[in-house]
């Protein structure tokens, strides 16, 4: 990729009640960063062999990393959070992928990913979050439940209220929102 551009890389606060795990540093993603990205969402979400790394192109990295996280610790990548503000629907945030490394998960760092994008989000005037995921993730159902998410959807798939062909043919999607 072409040499990293200037952008703006404002300063994280984490809320006050939302800490990172010990040993972790969090700053705003690059374009650099997009290769490392991609090449752990196949093995972190437990899809290994298929290609939904192509919903998350560099553009990403290019023009939303202001709003967006990345962890790291000792061993490199540990998480990240990409994220905008809707520039079509003021007030609306949207997180578009999240991960967290499998080593890392149940120590509350996707909740702290999250809760310090509401926080930036809420300072820039948005009101609500909303979010999507496939179908079969039921355990990003569950995550996005837990967080005050409320799922929705035109039809029912195996128990699953999502909306079809949301992202194309056959590519059905839960749709989230929360008020913030």
């Amino acid at each position: 990729m072409a040499l990293e551009p200037r952008m703006l890389q404002p300063p994280i606060e984490l809320p006050a009640d939302a800490a990172l795990p010990r040993g972790l540093v969090l700053r705003r993603p690059r374009v650099a960063d997009h290769a490392a990205v991609v090449a752990a969402i196949p093995d972190w979400w437990g899809m290994p062999g298929t290609s939904i790394h192509l919903l998350l192109p560099p553009l990403f990295f290019q023009h939303f990393s202001d709003t967006g996280f990345i962890a790291e610790d000792a061993d490199g990548l540990a998480a990240f959070l990409i994220g905008f503000h809707s520039h079509a629907q003021p007030g609306v945030a949207y997180i578009h992928f999240v991960g967290v490394r499998p080593d890392l998960r149940q120590l509350g760092l996707a909740r702290t990913l999250y809760e310090a994008f509401f926080a930036e989000a809420r300072a820039a005037g948005c009101h609500r979050v909303d979010a999507i995921t496939g179908v079969p993730n039921r355990r990003s159902q569950a995550f996005h439940a837990a967080l005050g998410f409320e799922a929705s959807g035109d039809t029912d798939f195996d128990g699953v209220r999502a909306w079809r062909d949301y992202d194309g043919p056959g590519e059905h999607r839960v749709a989230f929102s929360k008020a913030i």
